[in-house]
């Protein structure tokens, strides 16, 4: 029964692996304490019997089968979850999951998170809720701004605090993530307050927009006009869900004008660059200097926007992302690359490269300190092929859950293709060498991830020289 600073808390055990759900991590970020910093959660008196998974983050129910968020669940919402195959034991690598859900939406109760699989290869898995939508990222007067990266902050502070408890070692933890987890892992590269609190990251697929202040606050702005206007503090948390929810998907789509690159990503918050929590983008804080102690794994999926093609069953406009995106010149590069696609392959491929795969390579090439690169490229399916989020399954080895059935259609290459990958991300997190040879962006040295994996210099070269031009900049 191990003892963390808040008091005794009890588990449960999962063939082999002691398992510890809906841990408080910070106070609850409501009431007094809405739209502010986090708090580190009160101790408790006797034994805290942590079985159950805390309640998720307010958020809207965007994906088949979601279940409407409901406050009835409760509001203590900041809380952790650690699988350990070694809880008496000590100096274990640690690894820190951060969900996707373009930073709106996501839990860590979902079960393609569970970390019992990851933890049999001798890890401590930690898994926590953050704030999303305009909660966590929404420009609000008189409020910090990214509470959502600072709930991940404060998340990173009790693990510090509290992991030798569960049997690892405090001063080897490896932040992971996908998505907007992978945002919030290049964000925390170089923001202040994280400095110190892990030693190795991987970002799966980073997305690319990060917001000004002045569209953050035009975004909040405009969800609150649905409300009738007024202050987010006078709002109800599900008011708030239900106006946000309503814009993105009547207000970006019906004004894609008024807001340019936004109403392409889909999705009405990201992280902000207030030159405070988040002094500059990652790219460009990364290329000054910042970062240089951490060891950095970024890839991405070679057909990441097909999961959105599928989804949203839009006509392409290549045309129009050329223009409102690309950098000059991008028609004739892809043609000349891709000489055999058509137009709808051009257009996945360009959201792919602008959304994912151009800002997780471009932050492999400004990273100061040790890199490596990988890019996935098994396709289990000719419909969704080697699509965003397929990764996720395979990192957890969650191969007999939903998602896993849906991205693959039940292949036989899925176990072994998991297996690839909780090997080299676990051996990241215990050695800093995941298997394949470090990136240098000279020879761009990728591995790919597929039935028979190698290691090829620069096989997106096209792209990445097209996208380098330009890099990534702030969505204004």
């Amino acid at each position: 029964m191990p003892t963390i600073t808040t008091g005794k808390i009890s588990g449960l055990e999962d063939d082999g692996v002691a398992v510890f759900k809906g841990i408080p991590y910070a106070k609850s970020p409501f009431g007094a304490l809405r739209f502010a910093a986090p708090e580190p959660a009160d101790p408790w008196e006797g034994t805290f019997e942590a079985t159950r998974f805390g309640p998720p983050p307010p958020q809207p129910a965007m994906l088949p089968g979601q279940r409407p968020w409901d406050p009835a669940g409760g509001l203590d919402v900041l809380t952790v979850n650690v699988w350990t195959p070694d809880a008496g034991g000590s100096g274990l690598p640690v690894m820190v999951w951060l969900y996707g859900g373009a930073y709106w939406m996501g839990a860590a109760d979902w079960p393609e998170y569970d970390g019992a699989r990851l933890a049999r290869h001798g890890v401590v898995v930690v898994t926590l809720n953050y704030r999303v939508g305009v909660e966590g990222f929404g420009q609000i007067d008189g409020a910090p701004a990214n509470r959502g990266l600072l709930d991940q902050v404060e998340a990173l502070r009790w693990v510090r605090e509290n992991i030798a408890a569960f049997g690892g070692d405090p001063g080897n933890v490896t932040i992971f993530g996908e998505s907007a987890g992978a945002g919030s892992v290049a964000a925390l590269l170089v923001m202040p307050s994280a400095a110190g609190l892990f030693r190795r990251a991987i970002a799966q697929s980073v997305p690319g927009p990060f917001l000004s202040p002045g569209l953050a606050s035009r975004v909040t702005g405009a969800v609150m006009a649905r409300l009738g206007g007024g202050s987010p503090y006078e709002t109800t948390p599900e008011a708030l869900v239900a106006a946000s929810a309503a814009f993105a998907r009547e207000d970006l789509v019906r004004e894609r004008g008024r807001w340019g690159q936004l109403a392409y990503v889909g999705m009405p918050v990201a992280p902000v660059v207030d030159g405070e929590v988040l002094p500059d983008t990652p790219w460009n804080a990364l290329a000054a200097g910042a970062g240089a102690d951490v060891e950095l794994i970024a890839g991405y999926n070679r057909d990441e926007f097909l999961t959105f093609h599928a989804m949203r069953g839009e006509p392409p406009n290549l045309a129009g992302v050329l223009k409102a995106l690309a950098p000059d010149g991008a028609d004739a590069v892809y043609r000349s690359a891709l000489p055999e696609a058509s137009d709808e392959d051009l257009y996945v491929r360009v959201m792919s490269d602008w959304l994912f795969r151009m800002p997780s390579t471009l932050l492999a090439d400004a990273h100061p300190g040790p890199a490596y690169v990988y890019e996935l490229t098994w396709a289990p399916t000719p419909m969704l092929g080697a699509c965003h989020g397929l990764d996720v399954p395979l990192v957890f080895g969650a191969t007999r859950g939903e998602m896993a059935g849906m991205m693959t259609g039940g292949s036989p290459d899925l176990e072994p293709m998991s297996e690839q990958f909780r090997t080299a991300w676990t051996r990241f997190a215990a050695t800093g060498d995941p298997g394949w040879p470090r990136y240098e962006p000279t020879a761009a040295t990728t591995h790919l991830f597929d039935v028979e994996p190698s290691d090829v210099d620069d096989p997106e070269a096209a792209s990445r020289a097209l996208w380098s031009k330009t890099g990534v900049t702030v969505v204004d």
